[in-house]
């Protein structure tokens, strides 16, 4: 273990230590864990008459003449041509004005970049220069590609990780040997280096199977352990039915849908029968879960005690906050709701603490402020999280243990499989919300390729004309010198200059609390129009007047995300429509997106997902943000999923507390695993 700051390697000063940081780097282990996102494999070079537009391309041919320099404003342009026996390259270096000394008439040279078309003419874009026999060294090999921040560059990162990889000690394989061997399991210090610096794709995949069995192995003990610890618990809160919570529901503007009824029904048993319920709520977007936790919060009041509700972002809490109070004004409910989240003043916590504190406070809704040790509930009954998938199984634990082990409900928008929510949610029952309510307009959807942004922009303007709002999301936060894919921040100034007089701003995950909820609530509120996004807003508010979702790189997002993301918008009277574009023109990717074109069924969608992805599957494509994976995506690796969890199975009942002495080293790993979760919430 090096649990060192991250600037005690060399080169690394205190403005690049907290750039790091940004990324959630602090130490050398998180920089060993901070694994790359993709990887660029240098090919054979191509003949300049066989290169593609919009391509990262090698090509090798001789310098047509001495580069020319020009200077633009703060901008110095340097240009050449190259030229093999199938024609003519130009090639434009930007800030680089001593290549103009090193590039000479007749020289030959390997040159690799993006290809781009201007003027009718294909063009080489800051191109790395090579001579033949450097480029024989990299041909073929594979270069690691990791997500960056602005002011830190890939080749920053990867001197950094080389850095961490030497200077690292060693450590004993804690994963029993029988285990590795049964399943051809890379010893886990080879793993670490080869994740970040494979010779090939064989021995690449090789290091990912043996790290991705880890993150599931070591998530799924912790799952088994909480699931140990409740087993069939006899609750303190046996609750009785409130008739005029029975009241509210015979009186809301509509009617629940029967899967809603059957739900409630399943958790109002649970609340009822005297043992602690443990219960997964899974439902689309839409499906109307929210109201079931306000009836579930209310009947834990009306016996006299409390209940809590904790949601991923500031945003969500307080839309709740709000619509709770609304709706208990409304029908004259005589029980408190009380909002609490981590930018509230030190005055306005100490009041809501105290309220809390003294039962003043019937339901406290909260993001997981909710969960700090200053928050002392007054007979607890019911702990509600909602979007589960964002919190860890620490933070569900916690959560559980404020109170006298009261009734735990979770609920999730994420569309997963019912055979793998079972795995992943062992130690919950599962109630599924499968249809959405009757007066839902299905959204309308389209694929289409990058020559129609035009239209969409088009689109996109009379819909705001008419007094709508739109989403466009984006799968990076800045341009990366490495990948090609749009970023919310150059794709915010290009949508500006599209469409002028519009008020569009950008949100990413990067950004401040306070700069994220600022936005988010200028989005409610109608006063941007559009809003350019990474998918932080996967759990946003509800936005009812936003009718367009725009998804650029659509074919780098998993179909359940990107059917979670569409879920976004169609939740208002206004008919809604999601626009996906496919940037790639890989056979078969618009199959697969075509899949959301015929169905809004958000299960059927992930069952799908689960049926076309296949271990080689690893690249772009990522239910991003699911549970506390950073490598292992449970759709890629489904199967390797459910082996783990036979394997986990197993382990327990043959050495339920880890005693033997070949566990020792694994009861040690997850003592640091759940350790390190309680850590990041920072208590």
């Amino acid at each position: 273990m090096n649990r060192e700051s991250i600037d005690s390697l060399k080169g690394i000063g205190e403005k690049t230590g907290k750039l790091f940081q940004k990324m959630g780097v602090f130490t050398v282990d998180d920089l060993l864990e901070y694994y790359p996102r993709a990887y660029d494999t240098y090919e054979e070079p191509s003949l300049i008459g066989e290169l593609k537009p919009d391509t990262v391309m090698t090509v090798a041919g001789m310098l047509y003449k001495t580069p020319d320099i020009k200077r633009y404003s703060h901008i110095q342009v340097i240009t050449t041509t190259l030229k093999d026996m199938t024609g003519t390259l130009k090639l434009t270096w930007y800030n680089m004005p001593y290549l103009h000394a090193t590039l000479k008439a007749g020289m030959r040279a390997v040159l690799r970049g993006r290809v781009v078309k201007k003027s009718g003419r294909l063009t080489m874009e800051q191109p790395e220069v090579f001579t033949a026999e450097a480029y024989e060294q990299v041909v073929h090999s594979m270069q690691p590609v990791y997500g960056q921040t602005k002011g830190l560059s890939n080749k920053t990162i990867v001197r950094a990780e080389k850095q961490a990889l030497s200077l690292r000690r060693m450590i004993r394989d804690y994963m029993p040997a029988d285990l590795r061997k049964k399943h051809e399991l890379a010893e886990y210090n080879f793993a670490i280096e080869h994740i970040h610096f494979p010779t090939d794709r064989k021995e690449l995949l090789f290091a990912r199977k043996r790290l991705v069995f880890d993150e599931f192995f070591l998530f799924l003990m912790a799952v088994r352990r909480l699931k140990e610890q409740r087993g069939e618990k006899t609750s303190s809160y046996s609750l009785h039915l409130s008739p005029v919570v029975e009241a509210l529901k015979e009186s809301l503007p509509y009617s629940l849908t029967k899967a809603q009824q059957n739900v409630l029904s399943e958790v109002y048993g649970d609340l009822t029968e005297g043992r602690v319920m443990n219960r997964l709520i899974q439902g689309d977007v839409g499906s109307g879960k929210t109201i079931i936790a306000i009836l579930t919060l209310l009947q834990a009041a009306y016996n006299g005690y409390q209940g809590a509700l904790m949601v991923p972002t500031e945003v969500l809490a307080k839309q709740h906050f709000e619509s709770m109070s609304e709706l208990f004004a409304e029908h004259k409910i005589d029980k408190k709701p009380i909002l609490v989240t981590g930018s509230m003043t030190a005055k306005e916590k100490k009041i809501a603490y105290e309220k809390i504190a003294s039962h003043e406070a019937d339901i406290i809704v909260g993001t997981h402020a909710l969960i700090q040790e200053k928050v002392v509930y007054n007979n607890l009954a019911l702990v509600i999280t909602d979007e589960q998938h964002r919190f860890g199984v620490s933070q569900r634990e916690m959560f559980g243990k404020k109170g006298e082990e009261p009734h735990v409900l979770v609920m999730s928008a994420t569309p997963i499989p019912r055979t793998l929510a079972i795995i992943i949610y062992g130690d919950l029952d599962i109630s599924v919300i499968d249809e959405l309510p009757a007066n839902r307009l299905p959204i309308k959807n389209c694929v289409v390729d990058t020559g129609y942004r035009g239209k969409a922009y088009d689109f996109i303007r009379r819909e705001v004309a008419d007094g709508r709002q739109a989403y466009v999301i984006c799968p990076m936060v800045e341009a990366s010198e490495m990948i090609d894919a749009e970023n919310v921040v150059d794709y915010t100034k290009t949508l500006r200059d599209a469409l002028p007089g519009i008020s569009i701003e950008y949100l990413h995950g990067k950004m401040k609390p306070r700069e994220k909820n600022g936005i988010m609530e200028r989005f409610a509120g109608g006063e941007i129009k559009v809003l350019v996004s990474t998918t932080v807003i996967e759990v946003g508010v509800n936005v009812p007047n936003a009718t367009v979702m725009m998804i650029e790189n659509a074919e780098r997002f998993g179909l359940a995300q990107l059917h979670q993301l569409r879920g976004r918008v169609g939740r208002g009277k206004y008919q809604s429509y999601c626009i996906m574009v496919n940037g790639s023109d890989q056979e078969g990717t618009k199959e697969r997106l075509d899949i959301l074109n015929h169905s809004n069924d958000g299960f059927l969608i992930a069952s799908e997902d689960l049926k076309l992805r296949g271990p080689g599957d690893i690249f772009g494509i990522r239910q991003s943000g699911d549970l506390e994976f950073k490598l292992g995506d449970i759709f890629t690796d489904a199967n390797l999923l459910k082996t783990v969890s036979e394997e986990v199975k197993r382990l327990f009942h043959e050495d339920p507390e880890l005693e033997k002495e070949e566990h020792r080293e694994l009861r040690n790993k997850l003592q640091e695993y759940l350790d390190k979760s309680y850590d990041r919430l920072n208590l």
